[in-house]
């Protein structure tokens, strides 16, 4: 599962990147309409996977809900439980 998550939380973070790259330069719809629902099928992803993910604390699955940077949040907050 976390490696699961790690991979959502790329995704997640790369796609807002670009979508606020593209909002503020040249806003292409069709780079909106594509990046979009990949945004959001991260952000889905990473939540879903941090809330299955066995031993994650509550605090863990809590910061999984911050837009952009959730995943990668619930990530740091795994590691430093598991040490």
């Amino acid at each position: 599962m976390i490696r699961l998550l790690k991979v959502a939380a790329a995704i997640e973070a790369v796609s807002v990147c670009l979508l606020f790259l593209n909002l503020f330069t040249v806003h292409w719809p069709a780079v909106s309409s594509a990046l979009g629902p990949t945004h959001g099928t991260a952000y889905l992803v990473t939540i879903v996977t941090a809330l299955s993910t066995a031993g994650a604390s509550r605090r863990a699955k809590l910061l999984a809900f911050v837009p952009a940077i959730g995943g990668y949040l619930a990530l740091r907050r795994l590691s430093v439980v598991a040490r």
